[in-house]
């Protein structure tokens, strides 16, 4: 289904907002050249519309053009808004494919609240989320595939994922699902040519099938690598779980390198989840300092609890602390041995306090003693974690990172095509056949862009900045 097309000029800030050095505000149209010369002054005299494709010039944006003589004098600099660079991209090399200006200003709110309401004036309007994303796929000068990876190479968490989502603007994904779509081509004319001949006995149940067989087989490698690739997305996820005044917001503050969470005497000082964030070799870590596990009658303390294990579970990595100083109850030995048998290929144990002291514990042969009083072994400790990290990257062997509607769309297809499959004991019906290796063509047209409703492309886009 073809997306209708909007030929409006559109304009918006295309960097982040705030305060700052530089901003750029973008337009892309067929007027967008004559709505910039309406409200520019060039330092050359010249009017910027007739200037070439892909040239960079110095001027003024000015809020009343009108004061232009015909010698094109302006000297009421009153009227000045800002000393600005003009870059000029004419149709169809740019972004867009359409003309596209972009206005480099000072980074001030004012400053480019008023080249936007400018350039409305003179025919522009407010651009909607995703919109020049949108039109560069439109005019075909990316698909849908790219200019979701744009979309992931702003918002990536990782140095994986940002390499990842560049390797995808410039092809990879796009690469894959054209090799799917010529394999289902293929098969189909196979099909196709099945049943043309049908009566003659010749077909190519064969041919179909190991092509088949092939696409799953690609397929389910996917699959295999989707959980971990979030983790490339997202950043990893490390929980710090443990008994009341084992030392998790010690250590957590220690992590972070300040004070993120209240350090008391007093137990259950941490009630609720606490979450913090650092960029550490090239990933994103997020620390979550968790409530204490023990039995309390305190509602709000037993809601914490059950947070600290809904942690347990979604954490990359547990930093599982107690107290090595003091002997255990049973009530947390249990505890723990629970954890450990759940999650322990995720788990990194942590004997803490051990410049009080050591006490004879179930868990310290497996553990690693440290003492956040002293730093003692919290060298080691990060080393442990950072092994951890790497090991977790290591797993991922997909060459590109796929979001919640690739995602299900491959396993649709996937699905579909192992109907395909088992249409093919016969008796084969390739009329029927045919038809579901359609619908898989249709599949891969939706997760590509190349048939998709204006509702679909809408959802997808409004997820994107304005602007971009």
């Amino acid at each position: 289904m073809m997306v209708p097309y909007d030929e409006q000029t559109i304009v918006a800030q295309a960097t982040p907002k705030g305060s700052g050095a530089l901003a750029i505000v973008r337009l892309s149209g067929i007027a967008a050249l004559e709505v910039v010369t309406a409200i520019s002054r060039l330092s050359s005299q010249k009017k910027l519309s007739k200037l070439p494709s892909h040239t960079i010039h110095f001027g003024w944006i000015v809020d009343d053009h009108n004061n232009y003589d015909d010698h094109n004098n302006y000297d009421d600099h009153n009227n000045y808004i800002d000393q600005v660079l003009f870059f000029i991209m004419k149709a169809p090399k740019s972004f867009t494919g359409e003309d596209v200006v972009e206005i480099s200003c000072h980074n001030n709110p004012f400053i480019i609240e008023q080249i936007i309401q400018q350039a409305i004036k003179k025919g522009a309007r407010l651009a909607d989320p995703g919109e020049f994303s949108k039109r560069a796929v439109l005019n075909n000068k990316i698909d849908l595939l790219q200019a979701e990876a744009i979309n992931e190479l702003i918002h990536a968490q990782t140095q994986m994922g940002l390499k990842q989502s560049l390797s995808q603007v410039e092809g990879t994904l796009s690469n894959w699902t054209s090799q799917l779509e010529q394999a289902l081509f293929k098969a189909l004319a196979f099909s196709e040519a099945s049943f043309e001949f049908i009566d003659e006995e010749m077909n190519f149940d064969v041919q179909i099938n190991d092509i088949i067989h092939d696409m799953l087989t690609t397929i389910v490698s996917i699959k295999k690598t989707y959980n971990y690739q979030q983790q490339i997305r997202q950043g990893i996820r490390i929980a710090l779980i443990g008994s009341v005044n084992a030392g998790k917001s010690s250590l957590f503050n220690f992590l972070l390198n300040h004070q993120r969470a209240i350090v008391t005497e007093v137990a259950g000082t941490t009630r609720d989840v606490i979450e913090a964030g650092l960029c550490k070799d090239g990933n994103y870590w997020t620390f979550v300092d968790t409530a204490g596990l023990r039995e309390t009658d305190n509602v709000i303390e037993q809601e914490g609890i059950r947070r600290s294990m809904r942690e347990a579970k979604l954490a990359d990595i547990i930093l599982l602390i107690y107290d090595g100083s003091r002997t255990l109850k049973t009530q947390e030995n249990t505890i723990y041995e629970q954890l450990i048998t759940k999650y322990q290929d995720k788990i990194i144990l942590i004997s803490n306090k051990t410049d009080l002291g050591r006490t004879p514990s179930p868990f310290l042969s497996k553990s690693i003693s440290i003492s956040i009083k002293t730093k003692k072994n919290i060298d080691q400790l990060e080393q442990i974690v950072v092994t951890k990290v790497a090991h977790l990257f290591d797993r991922i062997e997909s060459p590109f990172l796929l979001n919640q509607r690739q995602y299900k769309l491959i396993m649709m297809l996937e699905q579909k095509l192992v109907e395909v499959q088992t249409m093919l004991c016969p008796p084969i019906r390739y009329e029927l056949l045919s038809h579901h290796l359609k619908d898989a063509l249709s599949l891969i047209c939706e997760l590509t862009g190349k048939s998709i409703s204006e509702k679909g492309m809408d959802q997808i886009f409004h997820q994107f900045c304005i602007g971009k």
